[in-house]
């Protein structure tokens, strides 16, 4: 026994394709398939204030730009950037002219850290970027963990000459005592 319907009164549910819809939106594409951006600020191991630099295109969505690092590399950015120019160095320069100076009250100063020691002069652990930041907070100086370069950690006391980097020209180094705790014991129980 057959049963008499018709094809047209069964609707078919439409074909939906898995297709990704193209961003409207997109960014400048470079001659290597980067993406191009104009630098607000200088950012360290990739250019300058004002430069146009090509980069990965989950870097400029999900750092630079967000951070307000860059900005997209349209040709209206780019003359206003040319025009502008001679004051943004102006800018920079009075600005690295003042992180020079706080390098070199920073590079005046001396810390010294206490830390639990042998008899031998060994620490018990080591004194890190860390303990260094916090010695110089206690002194009235702001720096953070990535801007203090030690070679490796301080695991005997004494004298330490330590770098720090305040932008990429800019360096100096800090003497930092370290000494072993006083009053307490010298030797675990």
């Amino acid at each position: 026994m057959k049963t008499n319907v018709k094809k047209s009164s069964v609707k078919k549910a439409p074909q939906v394709r898995n297709r990704i819809p193209k961003r409207t939106n997109r960014l400048p594409r470079g001659p290597h398939g980067g993406v191009e951006l104009l630098l607000i600020h200088s950012v360290e191991d990739l250019g300058n204030q004002g430069d146009v630099v090509e980069v990965r295109p989950g870097y400029a969505y999900n750092f630079l730009i967000p951070h307000g690092l860059a900005t997209f590399a349209t040709d209206h950015h780019k003359r206003m950037i040319g025009k502008h120019r001679a004051r943004l160095q102006a800018v920079e320069k009075a600005q690295q002219a003042d992180l020079r100076k706080r390098a070199v009250e920073i590079s005046k100063q001396s810390i010294t850290i206490e830390a639990n020691a042998t008899d031998d002069g060994h620490l018990y652990g080591s004194v890190g970027a860390p303990e260094i930041v916090a010695a110089l907070k206690k002194n009235g100086v702001q720096l953070t963990v990535e801007q203090i370069r030690l070679e490796g950690l301080l695991k005997e006391l004494g004298l330490y000459t330590v770098n720090f980097r305040l932008a990429s020209e800019i360096e100096g180094e800090l003497k930092v005592w370290v000494v072993p705790t006083v009053g307490a014991e010298t030797e675990p129980s």
